[in-house]
């Protein structure tokens, strides 16, 4: 439908309604539009944002299917029968978490890697804290020296001079110079571990993601039908809002004459006004009328901010 008829609908949907959702605005149609492609996938970051949406458009369906929601026929009429995809949104929900992270649970191979990772590494922690005892204990390393990470692998940092008290694999030193990162002889294996570990949870990872994405990919022309329509919901509020924030709101819809007609009263050039207010100034409004017989306007004068309009 015409703006023309929404716009009214859209401001008394703005001032009346706080009930409606107004956050979710993903625009998942770039990723949409790859994964048409076999092979191809949808990362972790998107999957999310997937998520939200769908979650988003579900709410704004639900809305105008609901007795707040009827007394907004044109809005309505926008939306549509746009698709929410409940059990696409309910996949997801099992495989990420509220934070967008994949959980444990996506999988019982990830849960598996995830429980050894965490076992592993524990194991290296004790180990690690063990040996930093010792050498703090004979003045190897300094009293406040904790274990931390090198190129993804637990190391003990150790003063230059100190270093061939432990035995072990030196990775890294520090920008000064007076520290070297050293990973002890007796977790170089438990390390090694946790590397082939991680490999083996992007991997499965992956996994997890292209066999959502396949669920995903018979929808995906439906989808950008609704994400369509929620980006001319969110055009026409930002209309609305934008109209707000200018004082240029009306709930009467404007009358569209059938030839070439401007009559304006008191007009101003909005980003001209909006700029001047942010230094407390004031454009001057003009008076400009065109019609068949009027049907020319020039316009002159020195740059003192009119003719912007």
């Amino acid at each position: 439908e015409s703006f023309v008829k929404i716009f009214p609908a859209v401001f008394r949907l703005i001032e009346e309604a706080n009930q409606f959702p107004d956050e979710g605005y993903y625009d998942l149609r770039p990723a949409l539009r790859r994964i048409r492609v076999e092979g191809t996938f949808l990362d972790v970051d998107e999957l999310n944002g997937l998520l939200r949406s769908l979650v988003f458009i579900a709410a704004i369906v639900s809305f105008f299917h609901s007795e707040s929601g009827q007394r907004y026929p044109a809005l309505s009429r926008m939306v549509g029968r746009a698709l929410s995809f409940p059990n696409i949104t309910r996949r997801i929900e099992s495989i990420l978490d509220k934070y967008g992270r994949i959980k444990d649970s996506a999988s019982s191979e990830l849960q598996r890697i995830r429980r050894e990772l965490a076992s592993t590494e524990g194991s290296i922690s004790r180990v690690l804290n063990g040996i930093l005892s010792s050498a703090q204990a004979d003045g190897t390393v300094a009293q406040d020296v904790a274990p931390t990470m090198r190129d993804g692998r637990l190391v003990i940092p150790v003063a230059p001079a100190l270093k061939r008290k432990i035995k072990g694999i030196v990775h890294d030193e520090s920008a000064s110079g007076k520290t070297v990162f050293i990973e002890p002889q007796e977790v170089v294996e438990a390390n090694n571990r946790i590397r082939e570990l991680e490999a083996e949870e992007q991997r499965e990872i992956i996994r997890i993601l292209q066999s959502l994405t396949a669920d995903v990919r018979p929808l995906a022309e439906a989808m950008l039908h609704s994400y369509e329509m929620l980006a001319d919901v969110e055009f026409v509020r930002a209309k609305a809002h934008l109209a707000a924030v200018l004082g240029a709101f009306t709930t009467t819809a404007p009358h569209i004459a059938p030839h070439p007609v401007i009559d304006w009263t008191l007009a101003v050039h909005p980003l001209l006004r909006r700029s001047l207010e942010r230094h407390g100034k004031k454009v001057v409004p003009l008076d400009i009328e065109l019609t068949r017989r009027q049907r020319i306007l020039i316009i002159s004068g020195p740059n003192a901010g009119g003719k912007s309009v």
